[in-house]
């Protein structure tokens, strides 16, 4: 049954047409990021994935330190875990120190 013939339906037996739900928005606003003073204020993380000319996939972890920039861990596997991405990230923190805010 085609769109035409089912509004005429509706029209005949005087039902309401269902409309969709809209988006849903936010509540609020958000409070704006703060920008890193001092090295080991804030680090981010990131996954990067791409696959070698066999066909097989891979992925880099990399950890950034957000004021300085630099790079505090680069991992690359075929599978990174959950563990493993602990692993790196508690070897991190051994070496550097906990940053200030935890990454999102």
């Amino acid at each position: 049954m085609n769109h035409k013939r089912l509004f005429r339906r509706y029209r005949e037996e005087r039902l309401t047409v269902r409309k969709r739900g809209g988006r849903k928005r936010a509540i609020g606003t958000r409070a704006p990021m703060l920008i890193p003073m001092a090295a080991n204020d804030r680090r981010s993380l990131d996954f990067v994935s791409d696959q070698l000319t066999d066909g097989r996939r891979f992925r880099i972890l990399t950890v950034v330190d957000d004021c300085i920039r630099a790079c505090l861990g680069l991992v690359a596997d075929t599978s990174l875990s959950g563990l493993r991405v602990a692993r790196e990230l508690d070897r991190i923190i051994e070496g550097r120190g906990k940053p200030k805010v935890s990454p999102r």
